[in-house]
This record gives structure tokens, sequence and C-alpha cells, in this order.
């Protein structure tokens, strides 16, 4: 399901967060509310890395990764690359990448698949994509804008992208995706996806001013919905044990009570 969250005074979580299917990180130094959000969601599956890059806080705007890699910019230092490396799982594959477009939260967006690059990206850096996080790499842009990863979110599900988007390439990045696409808006209205936004297979997180009818959205076109309705039916099916147990209990207590009545009453008789 998609959960609301805010970094301090902050809607554009996707600034403070980066969430794969492998792990998390989050910015150091938030309030409390924004990371319990994380942890109660994510705490029993992926690993919740508390850092910073470079000294800041804006973790989700200058790395990229999925479930096999993460890229971080040159500027992050040798104790932060230390310490991420720690935290996550052995098989993820981290990487500094040395790129004039150090905002690589920006300029890619990627799932464990596929991942669309800044059309002025270097060719060396397209590379090192392709090999860390194992996907097929496209050059494109997203309703005319070259900052990919800030007017559209994909997971292996499906993928939100910049309302502005043409028909005619909605169908074109899809088809380069091989996922459903929709174009909507996230924090009542607002363009900027990647800011806004952040997912992965099973969950999502996003600022506290998104509606109800653009959350509604996020969880369709990322099938979030049917995880949500399986945790109902769990609850429901346990909900539904319990009551058969109370009923039967006092159903066998009203039919003992009832035996005893008719005894006393034959004794009497």
């Amino acid at each position: 399901m998609a959960n609301r969250a805010q970094f301090e005074n902050s809607n554009e979580i996707g600034v403070f967060a980066n969430l794969t299917n492998a792990y998390c990180l989050v910015a150091i130094g938030g309030s409390e509310n924004f990371y319990s959000a994380f942890e109660t969601e994510l705490g029993d599956h992926i690993p919740i890395v508390h850092t910073s890059i470079a000294g800041c806080r804006f973790v989700g705007r200058v790395t990229v990764g999925n479930r096999k890699g993460l890229l971080v910019p040159s500027t992050c230092t040798d104790s932060e690359l230390l310490h991420i490396r720690n935290a996550i799982p052995d098989s993820v594959v981290v990487q500094r990448i040395e790129e004039r477009l150090s905002a690589l939260g920006n300029c890619i967006v990627c799932n464990d698949h596929v991942a669309l690059v800044h059309t002025d990206i270097d060719r060396e850096t397209e590379d090192i994509i392709s090999d860390v996080l194992g996907v097929e790499v496209f050059r494109q842009t997203i309703a005319g804008n070259a900052l990919v990863g800030s007017y559209c979110k994909i997971t292996n599900q499906g993928g939100l992208v910049n309302p502005r988007t043409t028909v005619e390439d909605l169908e074109e990045l899809s088809s380069l995706l091989q996922v459903p696409l929709v174009a909507g808006t996230v924090n009542r209205g607002s363009d900027v996806i990647g800011a806004g936004l952040v997912a992965n297979d099973w969950t999502a997180f996003c600022g506290m001013d998104t509606t109800s009818t653009e959350i509604s959205v996020v969880e369709g076109i990322f099938k979030l919905q049917g995880a949500n309705a399986s945790r109902i039916a769990r609850y429901s099916l346990i909900i539904f044990i319990l009551l058969d147990i109370v009923l039967t209990y006092l159903l066998t207590r009203s039919l003992t009570h009832r035996e005893m009545k008719s005894s006393l009453i034959d004794s009497l008789t």
C-alpha cells in the first residue's frame, strides 16, 4: 500500500530517501515520524540505512540503485561509502561514479531490468550503469524533460510519469520498459514525481499533501492494492476463525445449560 510521510516540513520525500527491493537509504537528521514510517513498513524486510552523501541529506537525488547495485557520486566520502557497503546486503554492488551530472537520482530512473538516463550522460557512465545495475540502458526524455529521474518513477510492476507526457510517448516508454505506465501527479498536483514519491514492488511512500485520488493512482499502477487486499484477507480469516471459536464456545455453554435444566425438571416430576 502507499503511505504518506514528511521529512521535517518537506513533502518531497524522494529527495531524502531512495527505496529499492533490497535496501532503503534515508537521510540523517530528520524527524522520528519520518523514520518510523519506513521502519514500520520495511523494517522486517530490508535494511534501512541512515546516511548522508558528501555531508548532505538529499540522498534520494544523488544516488540511484536497484536490488543488484547502487551508484553514488564521486563526492561521496570514503566513510560514507564504507558505511553504506557495510549496511546493505553483500549481493548489492556499490560503485562510486565519476560523472559531470552528479545528481544521479535526477538523471537516471531504473527498476531491476531497465534504466532511462539523461540524454547528455557520458558513454562511460552508461556502461557502468549497465554493468553495476544489470539493466538495459536507454537515453530518453519525459515530456521533453531530460531529467528523467525527476519526472518519472518506475518499479518492476509499473510506472508513474509526468502528466504532460503524450499518449504516443507513454506507449513508447511502456514498450521500452515493458511495464504499464500512467501519467499522474503527487503532493496535490506536483509533476515532479521522483521528488515526491519513492516505491518498490510492494510499497510506496509519498508526501503528506498527496490526495486520496493520487494515492489510488499510485496503488493501482504499482499494483500495491493486491498486496493490501491479501493482507486484509489474512486478517479477515483470523477474525472469522476467532468468531467461530467464540460462537462454538457460547453454543456449547448454552446446550449444557439446557441439558442441566431439562435434567432438573425430569427429577422434580
